[in-house]
């Protein structure tokens, strides 16, 4: 592996790491809990178009491991693993068939990582009236989906890597 890739793909991860840390700070209730925007996704899509799929998984899945384990417990484990491997397996397969653009891929991947953690939910919960929070999230995912697709989208196109 070259030095340059591993110093690209760790300050990546750093930079996830980061983001994460911030995202936690900003209040963003809405009488839901959950709702998000999603800056780290910014992250992962960028890996997932400028390094590769494989290092995309690899990234979104030792963040989700390592913010945990800094910032989290074992309930937040769950939901944010579930949220980022479903989100990141239809983005994954929307970007190679190219269906939709980066935007779309964005906003897919938001509101499968919120469908990702309603299913963690009712599990956890052992109820399905978590459902109900489904449409406020879901709304919340499209628009956080947009907006981080939309400066996802510049990053990609300008960013050299």
């Amino acid at each position: 592996m070259k030095t340059s890739y591993l110093a690209r793909y760790a300050l990546l991860l750093a930079l996830a790491m980061v983001l994460s840390y911030v995202e936690s700070q900003i209040p963003l209730s809405l009488a839901v809990p959950g709702v998000k925007l999603g800056v780290t996704n910014l992250v992962v899509i960028f890996a997932l178009y400028r390094l590769g799929t494989k290092e995309a998984w690899m990234l979104s899945l030792v963040r989700v491991v390592l913010v945990s384990l800094t910032f989290g417990n074992a309930y937040s484990f769950w939901y944010s693993l579930a949220g980022a491997v479903l989100s990141l397996a239809v983005m994954t397969v929307l970007r190679r068939l190219h269906w939709l653009g980066d935007l779309g891929v964005s906003v897919a991947g938001a509101v499968c990582h919120n469908l990702g953690q309603i299913a963690v939910a009712m599990v956890v919960l052992r109820s399905t009236a978590v459902v109900y929070y489904l449409p406020v999230l879901l709304a919340s995912g499209v628009a956080a989906g947009v907006c981080i697709g939309a400066v996802a989208a510049v990053l990609v196109r300008r960013i050299v890597w």
